[in-house]
Protein backbone atom coordinates (compact mmCIF):
# COMPACT_ATOMS: atom_id res chain seq x y z
CA UNK A 1 0.00 0.00 0.00
CA UNK A 2 1.37 3.40 -0.98
CA UNK A 3 0.90 6.56 1.00
CA UNK A 4 0.31 10.01 -0.35
CA UNK A 5 4.01 10.81 -0.42
CA UNK A 6 4.82 7.80 -2.52
CA UNK A 7 6.64 6.01 0.31
CA UNK A 8 5.84 2.56 1.59
CA UNK A 9 3.73 2.33 4.71
CA UNK A 10 4.81 -0.36 7.15
CA UNK A 11 2.34 -3.22 7.39
CA UNK A 12 0.57 -3.80 10.68
CA UNK A 13 2.39 -6.31 12.91
CA UNK A 14 1.12 -9.85 12.49
CA UNK A 15 1.16 -10.40 16.23
CA UNK A 16 3.51 -10.68 19.21
CA UNK A 17 6.71 -12.66 18.67
CA UNK A 18 6.72 -16.21 20.05
CA UNK A 19 8.49 -16.85 23.37
CA UNK A 20 12.19 -17.48 23.07
CA UNK A 21 13.53 -21.01 23.44
CA UNK A 22 16.48 -20.59 25.79
CA UNK A 23 19.40 -23.00 25.67
CA UNK A 24 22.52 -23.45 27.74
CA UNK A 25 25.68 -22.04 26.15
CA UNK A 26 28.63 -21.97 28.54
CA UNK A 27 29.63 -21.95 32.17
CA UNK A 28 32.80 -20.59 33.75
CA UNK A 29 33.81 -21.55 37.27
CA UNK A 30 31.33 -24.40 37.61
CA UNK A 31 31.24 -25.94 41.07
CA UNK A 32 31.50 -29.64 41.70
CA UNK A 33 28.99 -31.35 43.99
CA UNK A 34 29.68 -30.44 47.61
CA UNK A 35 32.35 -27.89 46.75
CA UNK A 36 32.46 -24.99 49.18
CA UNK A 37 32.35 -21.53 47.63
CA UNK A 38 34.90 -19.04 48.90
CA UNK A 39 33.46 -15.64 49.77
CA UNK A 40 36.05 -13.79 47.66
CA UNK A 41 35.09 -15.77 44.53
CA UNK A 42 31.41 -14.76 44.51
CA UNK A 43 30.62 -12.63 41.46
CA UNK A 44 29.29 -9.17 42.33
CA UNK A 45 29.12 -7.37 38.94
CA UNK A 46 28.55 -8.26 35.25
CA UNK A 47 28.74 -6.02 32.20
CA UNK A 48 28.88 -6.46 28.41
CA UNK A 49 30.70 -3.85 26.39
CA UNK A 50 28.90 -1.84 23.69
CA UNK A 51 29.80 -4.28 20.90
CA UNK A 52 29.03 -7.40 22.90
CA UNK A 53 32.44 -8.86 22.04
CA UNK A 54 33.75 -8.50 25.58
CA UNK A 55 32.29 -9.33 28.98
CA UNK A 56 33.62 -8.23 32.36
CA UNK A 57 32.85 -9.64 35.79
CA UNK A 58 33.89 -8.40 39.21
CA UNK A 59 33.94 -10.39 42.43
CA UNK A 60 34.02 -9.84 46.17
CA UNK A 61 37.78 -10.35 46.17
CA UNK A 62 38.30 -7.15 44.19
CA UNK A 63 39.23 -8.90 40.96
CA UNK A 64 38.00 -8.09 37.46
CA UNK A 65 37.88 -10.95 34.96
CA UNK A 66 37.54 -10.28 31.22
CA UNK A 67 36.11 -12.63 28.60
CA UNK A 68 36.22 -12.18 24.83
CA UNK A 69 34.00 -13.56 22.12
CA UNK A 70 35.59 -16.12 19.81
CA UNK A 71 32.91 -17.35 17.40
CA UNK A 72 32.85 -14.16 15.30
CA UNK A 73 36.64 -14.09 14.94
CA UNK A 74 37.04 -17.60 13.57
CA UNK A 75 35.75 -16.65 10.10
CA UNK A 76 38.03 -13.61 9.85
CA UNK A 77 35.42 -11.35 8.25
CA UNK A 78 33.16 -8.54 9.29
CA UNK A 79 29.61 -9.29 10.37
CA UNK A 80 28.19 -7.54 7.29
CA UNK A 81 30.28 -9.77 5.02
CA UNK A 82 29.29 -12.88 6.94
CA UNK A 83 25.62 -12.08 6.46
CA UNK A 84 26.12 -12.42 2.71
CA UNK A 85 27.53 -15.92 3.00
CA UNK A 86 25.50 -19.12 2.87
CA UNK A 87 26.50 -20.36 6.34
CA UNK A 88 25.56 -19.09 9.75
CA UNK A 89 28.06 -17.22 11.87
CA UNK A 90 27.87 -19.70 14.72
CA UNK A 91 25.46 -21.96 16.47
CA UNK A 92 25.60 -19.71 19.52
CA UNK A 93 27.88 -17.01 20.92
CA UNK A 94 31.02 -18.39 22.51
CA UNK A 95 33.34 -16.64 24.92
CA UNK A 96 36.71 -17.51 26.35
CA UNK A 97 38.76 -16.29 29.27
CA UNK A 98 40.91 -13.32 28.29
CA UNK A 99 42.64 -11.98 31.40
CA UNK A 100 42.08 -10.87 34.98
CA UNK A 101 43.60 -8.32 37.31
CA UNK A 102 43.32 -7.15 40.89
CA UNK A 103 41.30 -3.97 40.76
CA UNK A 104 40.84 -3.15 44.45
CA UNK A 105 42.50 -4.15 47.71
CA UNK A 106 41.00 -4.05 51.22
CA UNK A 107 41.64 -0.72 52.93
CA UNK A 108 41.09 0.89 56.30
CA UNK A 109 39.80 4.40 56.90
CA UNK A 110 41.67 5.50 60.02
CA UNK A 111 39.69 8.71 60.43
CA UNK A 112 36.38 6.84 60.61
CA UNK A 113 37.77 3.53 61.93
CA UNK A 114 36.05 1.84 59.03
CA UNK A 115 37.13 -1.16 56.99
CA UNK A 116 36.66 -0.74 53.23
CA UNK A 117 36.19 -4.10 51.55
CA UNK A 118 37.58 -4.83 48.13
CA UNK A 119 34.29 -6.06 46.64
CA UNK A 120 33.56 -4.73 43.14
CA UNK A 121 30.16 -3.00 43.18
CA UNK A 122 29.89 -1.94 39.54
CA UNK A 123 31.78 -2.18 36.24
CA UNK A 124 31.24 0.09 33.24
CA UNK A 125 32.95 -0.17 29.85
CA UNK A 126 34.33 2.98 28.24
CA UNK A 127 35.19 3.88 24.66
CA UNK A 128 37.90 1.70 23.10
CA UNK A 129 40.93 3.32 21.47
CA UNK A 130 43.89 1.95 19.48
CA UNK A 131 42.96 -1.64 20.21
CA UNK A 132 42.97 -1.09 23.98
CA UNK A 133 40.03 -1.74 26.29
CA UNK A 134 39.01 0.80 28.93
CA UNK A 135 36.70 0.28 31.88
CA UNK A 136 35.66 1.76 35.20
CA UNK A 137 35.38 -0.32 38.36
CA UNK A 138 34.38 0.73 41.85
CA UNK A 139 34.15 -0.61 45.37
CA UNK A 140 32.43 1.20 48.24
CA UNK A 141 34.72 4.25 48.18
CA UNK A 142 37.14 4.32 45.25
CA UNK A 143 36.63 4.32 41.48
CA UNK A 144 39.43 3.24 39.15
CA UNK A 145 39.93 3.71 35.41
CA UNK A 146 41.68 0.75 33.79
CA UNK A 147 43.38 0.25 30.46
CA UNK A 148 43.79 -3.33 29.20
CA UNK A 149 46.10 -3.71 26.24
CA UNK A 150 48.12 -6.32 24.38
CA UNK A 151 51.84 -5.63 24.59
CA UNK A 152 54.49 -7.21 22.38
CA UNK A 153 57.32 -8.95 24.20
CA UNK A 154 60.45 -9.16 22.04
CA UNK A 155 62.94 -12.02 22.38
CA UNK A 156 66.54 -11.30 21.32
CA UNK A 157 68.95 -13.94 20.02
CA UNK A 158 72.42 -13.97 21.61
CA UNK A 159 75.69 -13.39 19.79
CA UNK A 160 77.77 -16.41 18.79
CA UNK A 161 80.94 -15.21 20.55
CA UNK A 162 82.22 -17.42 23.38
CA UNK A 163 83.12 -15.07 26.22
CA UNK A 164 84.49 -17.94 28.32
CA UNK A 165 87.61 -17.78 26.13
CA UNK A 166 88.15 -14.12 26.80
CA UNK A 167 91.67 -13.19 27.87
CA UNK A 168 91.90 -10.62 30.59
CA UNK A 169 92.49 -9.91 34.23
CA UNK A 170 89.93 -12.02 36.03
CA UNK A 171 89.77 -13.33 39.52
CA UNK A 172 89.23 -17.10 39.44
CA UNK A 173 88.07 -17.08 43.02
CA UNK A 174 85.16 -14.77 42.25
CA UNK A 175 84.31 -16.57 38.96
CA UNK A 176 82.66 -13.46 37.53
CA UNK A 177 80.06 -13.87 34.78
CA UNK A 178 80.07 -11.53 31.83
CA UNK A 179 76.99 -10.15 30.16
CA UNK A 180 76.41 -10.40 26.43
CA UNK A 181 77.03 -6.72 25.77
CA UNK A 182 80.54 -6.90 27.23
CA UNK A 183 79.74 -5.81 30.78
CA UNK A 184 80.40 -7.70 33.95
CA UNK A 185 78.50 -8.31 37.13
CA UNK A 186 81.57 -7.23 39.09
CA UNK A 187 84.04 -4.45 38.43
CA UNK A 188 86.90 -6.65 37.15
CA UNK A 189 88.43 -5.39 33.92
CA UNK A 190 88.50 -7.52 30.80
CA UNK A 191 90.51 -7.26 27.60
CA UNK A 192 89.02 -9.36 24.82
CA UNK A 193 91.41 -10.54 22.09
CA UNK A 194 90.27 -11.86 18.74
CA UNK A 195 91.58 -15.34 17.89
CA UNK A 196 94.26 -15.69 15.15
CA UNK A 197 92.65 -15.41 11.77
CA UNK A 198 89.65 -13.58 13.19
CA UNK A 199 86.09 -14.84 13.59
CA UNK A 200 84.70 -16.49 10.45
CA UNK A 201 81.13 -15.27 11.13
CA UNK A 202 79.64 -12.97 13.69
CA UNK A 203 75.94 -13.17 14.49
CA UNK A 204 74.65 -9.92 15.87
CA UNK A 205 71.67 -9.88 18.27
CA UNK A 206 68.38 -9.95 16.36
CA UNK A 207 64.70 -10.18 17.31
CA UNK A 208 63.68 -13.82 16.99
CA UNK A 209 60.02 -13.65 18.07
CA UNK A 210 57.27 -11.22 19.03
CA UNK A 211 54.99 -12.64 21.71
CA UNK A 212 51.99 -10.74 23.02
CA UNK A 213 50.87 -10.50 26.62
CA UNK A 214 47.90 -8.69 28.13
CA UNK A 215 48.61 -6.02 30.68
CA UNK A 216 46.15 -4.06 32.81
CA UNK A 217 47.22 -0.64 33.99
CA UNK A 218 45.34 1.68 36.30
CA UNK A 219 45.22 5.02 34.50
CA UNK A 220 43.42 7.04 37.17
CA UNK A 221 42.01 6.73 40.67
CA UNK A 222 38.95 8.76 41.69
CA UNK A 223 38.87 8.76 45.48
CA UNK A 224 37.79 10.74 48.57
CA UNK A 225 34.58 12.09 47.02
CA UNK A 226 31.94 10.00 48.81
CA UNK A 227 31.11 9.89 52.50
CA UNK A 228 28.76 6.95 51.97
CA UNK A 229 29.05 3.73 50.01
CA UNK A 230 29.03 4.07 46.22
CA UNK A 231 26.05 2.12 44.85
CA UNK A 232 26.35 2.88 41.13
CA UNK A 233 28.45 4.46 38.40
CA UNK A 234 27.32 5.37 34.89
CA UNK A 235 29.30 6.82 32.01
CA UNK A 236 28.42 8.73 28.89
CA UNK A 237 29.20 6.41 26.02
CA UNK A 238 30.46 8.26 22.95
CA UNK A 239 27.87 8.44 20.16
CA UNK A 240 27.32 10.75 17.23
CA UNK A 241 24.70 11.35 14.57
CA UNK A 242 25.24 12.01 10.89
CA UNK A 243 22.56 13.96 9.08
CA UNK A 244 22.22 15.51 5.65
CA UNK A 245 19.47 17.17 3.62
CA UNK A 246 16.66 14.91 2.39
CA UNK A 247 17.82 12.17 4.79
CA UNK A 248 20.48 10.80 2.47
CA UNK A 249 24.19 11.43 2.25
CA UNK A 250 25.24 13.46 -0.75
CA UNK A 251 28.96 14.05 -0.78
CA UNK A 252 28.47 17.28 -2.77
CA UNK A 253 26.60 18.69 0.21
CA UNK A 254 27.66 19.51 3.73
CA UNK A 255 27.14 16.55 6.06
CA UNK A 256 26.17 17.56 9.59
CA UNK A 257 27.72 15.52 12.38
CA UNK A 258 27.09 16.27 16.02
CA UNK A 259 27.98 14.48 19.22
CA UNK A 260 24.97 13.32 21.23
CA UNK A 261 26.97 11.63 24.01
CA UNK A 262 30.44 12.90 24.74
CA UNK A 263 32.10 9.78 26.21
CA UNK A 264 34.12 12.02 28.53
CA UNK A 265 32.10 12.12 31.74
CA UNK A 266 30.63 9.72 34.26
CA UNK A 267 28.65 9.93 37.48
CA UNK A 268 29.03 8.12 40.77
CA UNK A 269 26.21 7.87 43.30
CA UNK A 270 26.05 7.07 46.98
CA UNK A 271 23.08 7.17 49.36
CA UNK A 272 22.86 10.98 49.48
CA UNK A 273 24.89 12.46 46.65
CA UNK A 274 25.64 12.11 42.93
CA UNK A 275 28.98 13.42 41.64
CA UNK A 276 29.94 14.24 38.06
CA UNK A 277 33.49 13.40 36.92
CA UNK A 278 35.61 13.92 33.85
CA UNK A 279 37.58 10.81 32.92
CA UNK A 280 40.76 12.85 32.51
CA UNK A 281 40.50 14.63 35.89
CA UNK A 282 40.76 12.50 39.01
CA UNK A 283 41.27 15.13 41.70
CA UNK A 284 38.04 17.07 41.19
CA UNK A 285 34.34 16.24 40.82
CA UNK A 286 31.15 18.27 40.84
CA UNK A 287 28.26 17.51 43.13
CA UNK A 288 25.11 17.62 40.97
CA UNK A 289 22.55 16.00 43.31
CA UNK A 290 22.49 16.33 47.09
CA UNK A 291 19.54 15.00 49.10
CA UNK A 292 21.21 15.24 52.50
CA UNK A 293 18.96 17.22 54.85
CA UNK A 294 20.31 19.75 57.32
CA UNK A 295 19.14 17.53 60.13
CA UNK A 296 19.74 13.83 59.44
CA UNK A 297 16.68 12.99 61.51
CA UNK A 298 14.61 14.47 58.67
CA UNK A 299 16.02 11.98 56.16
CA UNK A 300 13.16 10.06 54.51
CA UNK A 301 14.71 8.53 51.38
CA UNK A 302 18.09 7.74 49.87
CA UNK A 303 19.48 7.40 46.36
CA UNK A 304 19.72 3.79 45.21
CA UNK A 305 20.91 3.98 41.59
CA UNK A 306 21.88 6.51 38.89
CA UNK A 307 22.00 6.02 35.13
CA UNK A 308 22.88 8.28 32.19
CA UNK A 309 20.56 8.48 29.19
CA UNK A 310 22.10 6.35 26.40
CA UNK A 311 22.16 9.11 23.78
CA UNK A 312 21.73 12.47 25.57
CA UNK A 313 24.72 13.30 27.73
CA UNK A 314 22.83 15.96 29.72
CA UNK A 315 19.99 13.67 30.84
CA UNK A 316 20.29 11.55 33.96
CA UNK A 317 17.86 9.35 35.89
CA UNK A 318 18.19 8.27 39.50
CA UNK A 319 16.01 6.14 41.73
CA UNK A 320 15.21 6.27 45.42
CA UNK A 321 14.30 4.00 48.31
CA UNK A 322 10.70 5.23 48.08
CA UNK A 323 10.19 3.68 44.67
CA UNK A 324 10.41 6.87 42.63
CA UNK A 325 12.57 7.74 39.61
CA UNK A 326 13.65 11.30 38.90
CA UNK A 327 14.78 12.55 35.52
CA UNK A 328 17.11 15.56 35.62
CA UNK A 329 18.69 17.78 32.99
CA UNK A 330 22.27 18.86 33.73
CA UNK A 331 21.78 21.98 31.59
CA UNK A 332 19.20 23.46 33.97
CA UNK A 333 21.52 24.28 36.86
CA UNK A 334 24.82 23.32 38.43
CA UNK A 335 23.04 21.66 41.36
CA UNK A 336 20.12 19.64 40.04
CA UNK A 337 17.98 19.89 43.17
CA UNK A 338 14.83 20.07 41.01
CA UNK A 339 13.85 17.24 38.71
CA UNK A 340 12.33 17.69 35.27
CA UNK A 341 10.14 14.57 35.59
CA UNK A 342 9.07 12.30 38.42
CA UNK A 343 7.99 8.70 37.90
CA UNK A 344 6.22 6.94 40.75
CA UNK A 345 3.32 4.59 41.27
CA UNK A 346 0.80 5.61 43.89
CA UNK A 347 -0.19 2.84 46.28
CA UNK A 348 -3.76 1.70 46.53
CA UNK A 349 -5.71 3.05 49.51
CA UNK A 350 -5.62 0.72 52.50
CA UNK A 351 -2.80 -1.44 51.10
CA UNK A 352 0.00 0.08 53.17
CA UNK A 353 1.80 -2.17 55.64
CA UNK A 354 5.05 -2.29 57.58
CA UNK A 355 6.86 -3.72 54.55
CA UNK A 356 5.39 -1.40 51.90
CA UNK A 357 8.26 1.07 51.83
CA UNK A 358 10.93 -1.63 52.11
CA UNK A 359 9.76 -3.61 49.10
CA UNK A 360 9.10 -0.43 47.11
CA UNK A 361 12.79 0.53 47.22
CA UNK A 362 14.27 0.40 43.70
CA UNK A 363 17.49 -1.59 43.51
CA UNK A 364 18.35 -1.03 39.84
CA UNK A 365 17.29 1.00 36.80
CA UNK A 366 18.25 0.65 33.14
CA UNK A 367 17.46 2.73 30.07
CA UNK A 368 16.31 0.99 26.92
CA UNK A 369 18.63 1.27 23.96
CA UNK A 370 16.75 4.18 22.39
CA UNK A 371 16.35 5.96 25.73
CA UNK A 372 12.55 6.15 25.68
CA UNK A 373 11.90 3.46 28.27
CA UNK A 374 13.27 2.94 31.77
CA UNK A 375 13.22 -0.45 33.45
CA UNK A 376 13.23 -0.52 37.26
CA UNK A 377 13.46 -3.38 39.72
CA UNK A 378 12.09 -3.30 43.25
CA UNK A 379 11.94 -6.31 45.56
CA UNK A 380 8.76 -7.84 44.15
CA UNK A 381 8.36 -6.49 40.62
CA UNK A 382 9.85 -5.19 37.41
CA UNK A 383 8.33 -1.97 36.09
CA UNK A 384 8.66 -0.50 32.61
CA UNK A 385 8.29 3.28 32.36
CA UNK A 386 7.79 5.52 29.33
CA UNK A 387 9.66 8.80 29.84
CA UNK A 388 6.86 10.55 27.96
CA UNK A 389 4.26 9.31 30.44
CA UNK A 390 4.84 9.99 34.14
CA UNK A 391 1.39 8.93 35.37
CA UNK A 392 2.57 5.38 36.06
CA UNK A 393 4.44 2.40 34.60
CA UNK A 394 3.29 1.06 31.26
CA UNK A 395 3.86 -2.51 32.46
CA UNK A 396 4.40 -4.26 35.76
CA UNK A 397 5.86 -7.76 35.88
CA UNK A 398 5.45 -9.90 39.00
CA UNK A 399 8.76 -11.64 39.72
CA UNK A 400 7.97 -13.70 42.82
CA UNK A 401 4.54 -12.67 44.05
CA UNK A 402 4.20 -15.93 45.98
CA UNK A 403 6.72 -14.55 48.51
CA UNK A 404 4.35 -11.81 49.69
CA UNK A 405 2.91 -13.94 52.55
CA UNK A 406 6.49 -14.64 53.65
CA UNK A 407 7.65 -11.03 53.97
CA UNK A 408 7.95 -11.35 57.73
CA UNK A 409 10.36 -14.29 57.41
CA UNK A 410 12.28 -12.49 54.67
CA UNK A 411 12.63 -9.49 56.97
CA UNK A 412 13.92 -11.66 59.81
CA UNK A 413 16.71 -13.19 57.69
CA UNK A 414 17.47 -9.88 55.90
CA UNK A 415 16.60 -11.33 52.47
CA UNK A 416 14.09 -8.53 51.97
CA UNK A 417 17.06 -6.15 51.54
CA UNK A 418 18.60 -8.11 48.65
CA UNK A 419 19.40 -5.92 45.64
CA UNK A 420 18.38 -7.60 42.37
CA UNK A 421 19.54 -6.17 39.05
CA UNK A 422 17.56 -6.00 35.81
CA UNK A 423 18.33 -5.77 32.10
CA UNK A 424 16.68 -5.20 28.72
CA UNK A 425 17.30 -6.86 25.38
CA UNK A 426 18.98 -4.83 22.65
CA UNK A 427 15.67 -4.34 20.84
CA UNK A 428 13.86 -3.46 24.12
CA UNK A 429 11.30 -6.20 23.42
CA UNK A 430 12.18 -8.29 26.51
CA UNK A 431 13.32 -7.74 30.07
CA UNK A 432 14.98 -10.03 32.60
CA UNK A 433 15.78 -10.15 36.31
CA UNK A 434 16.84 -12.65 38.96
CA UNK A 435 15.16 -14.37 41.90
CA UNK A 436 15.94 -16.99 44.54
CA UNK A 437 17.06 -20.62 44.09
CA UNK A 438 19.28 -19.34 41.25
CA UNK A 439 16.21 -18.63 39.10
CA UNK A 440 15.80 -15.77 36.67
CA UNK A 441 12.75 -14.62 34.71
CA UNK A 442 12.38 -13.29 31.18
CA UNK A 443 9.29 -11.26 30.18
CA UNK A 444 8.18 -10.02 26.79
CA UNK A 445 7.27 -6.33 26.79
CA UNK A 446 6.46 -5.88 23.10
CA UNK A 447 2.91 -5.10 21.92
CA UNK A 448 0.62 -7.98 22.75
CA UNK A 449 3.34 -10.17 24.22
CA UNK A 450 2.41 -12.66 26.96
CA UNK A 451 5.86 -14.16 27.34
CA UNK A 452 6.90 -15.00 30.92
CA UNK A 453 9.65 -17.59 31.24
CA UNK A 454 11.34 -18.92 34.37
CA UNK A 455 14.82 -20.39 34.01
CA UNK A 456 17.41 -21.80 36.36
CA UNK A 457 21.10 -20.97 36.31
CA UNK A 458 22.26 -24.49 35.51
CA UNK A 459 23.12 -26.60 32.47
CA UNK A 460 19.42 -27.44 32.18
CA UNK A 461 17.79 -24.00 32.42
CA UNK A 462 14.27 -25.16 31.55
CA UNK A 463 13.83 -27.77 34.26
CA UNK A 464 11.98 -25.28 36.47
CA UNK A 465 9.92 -23.83 33.64
CA UNK A 466 6.62 -22.32 34.83
CA UNK A 467 3.67 -22.66 32.51
CA UNK A 468 2.15 -19.21 32.48
CA UNK A 469 -1.52 -18.95 31.54
CA UNK A 470 -2.36 -16.80 28.57
CA UNK A 471 -3.16 -13.18 29.23
CA UNK A 472 -4.97 -10.61 27.15
CA UNK A 473 -2.86 -8.94 24.50
CA UNK A 474 -2.07 -5.25 24.40
CA UNK A 475 -2.21 -2.93 21.45
CA UNK A 476 1.09 -1.11 21.89
CA UNK A 477 3.29 0.37 24.57
CA UNK A 478 2.58 3.91 23.51
CA UNK A 479 -1.18 3.49 23.77
CA UNK A 480 -1.25 2.16 27.31
CA UNK A 481 -2.67 4.53 29.86
CA UNK A 482 -2.45 2.28 32.88
CA UNK A 483 -0.18 -0.41 34.28
CA UNK A 484 -0.66 -3.99 33.22
CA UNK A 485 0.33 -6.60 35.79
CA UNK A 486 1.86 -9.70 34.25
CA UNK A 487 3.78 -12.79 35.12
CA UNK A 488 2.01 -13.56 38.39
CA UNK A 489 2.87 -17.08 39.44
CA UNK A 490 0.49 -19.73 40.68
CA UNK A 491 0.35 -20.11 44.47
CA UNK A 492 3.20 -22.19 45.82
CA UNK A 493 6.81 -21.83 46.67
CA UNK A 494 8.33 -22.56 43.29
CA UNK A 495 7.63 -24.33 40.01
CA UNK A 496 8.22 -27.77 41.51
CA UNK A 497 6.41 -27.15 44.76
CA UNK A 498 9.69 -27.06 46.69
CA UNK A 499 10.66 -24.41 49.18
CA UNK A 500 12.85 -21.68 47.76
CA UNK A 501 16.47 -21.48 48.85
CA UNK A 502 17.07 -17.92 49.98
CA UNK A 503 20.83 -18.49 50.27
CA UNK A 504 21.17 -19.08 46.52
CA UNK A 505 20.09 -15.87 44.85
CA UNK A 506 20.69 -14.62 41.33
CA UNK A 507 21.38 -10.91 41.81
CA UNK A 508 23.48 -10.05 38.77
CA UNK A 509 22.79 -10.57 35.08
CA UNK A 510 23.35 -8.80 31.76
CA UNK A 511 21.79 -9.02 28.29
CA UNK A 512 23.96 -8.99 25.17
CA UNK A 513 23.50 -5.60 23.41
CA UNK A 514 22.64 -7.01 19.98
CA UNK A 515 21.66 -10.67 20.42
CA UNK A 516 19.37 -12.77 22.59
CA UNK A 517 22.07 -13.92 24.95
CA UNK A 518 22.13 -13.58 28.74
CA UNK A 519 25.03 -13.86 31.18
CA UNK A 520 24.15 -14.39 34.84
CA UNK A 521 26.04 -15.08 38.05
CA UNK A 522 25.20 -17.88 40.48
CA UNK A 523 27.65 -17.50 43.37
CA UNK A 524 31.11 -17.95 41.77
CA UNK A 525 29.81 -19.43 38.50
CA UNK A 526 29.12 -17.48 35.32
CA UNK A 527 26.35 -19.04 33.20
CA UNK A 528 25.56 -18.01 29.64
CA UNK A 529 22.40 -18.76 27.65
CA UNK A 530 21.20 -18.02 24.13
CA UNK A 531 17.93 -18.19 22.20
Amino acid sequence: MNGGDGGDVAAAPAGPPPPLDWKFSQVFGERTAGEEVQEVDIISAIEFDKSGDHLATGDRGGRVVLFERTDTKEHGASRKELEKTDYSISKHPEFRYKTEFQSHEPEFDYLKSLEIEEKINKIRWCQTANGALFLLSTNDKTIKFWKVQEKKVKKIANMNMDFSKAVGKTNAATSSTYIVNGGSKDKSSIDFKFPPGGIPSLRLPVVTSNETSLSARCRRVYAHAHDYHINSISNNRFQYQVSSPNNYINYNLLIMCHVISDGETFVSADDLRINLWNLEISNQSFNIVDVKPTNMEDLTEVITCAEFHPTHCSTLAYSSSKGSIRLIDLRQSALCDKHSKLFEEHEAPGSRSFFTEIIASISDIKFGRGGRYILSRDYMTLKLWDINMDSGPVSTFQVHEHLRPKLCDLYENDSIFDKFECCLSGDSQRVATGSYSNLFRVFGCGPGSTEATTLEASKNPMRRQVQTPSRPARSSLSSITRAVRRGAESPGVDANGNSLDFTTKLLHLAWHPTENSIACAAANSLYMYYA
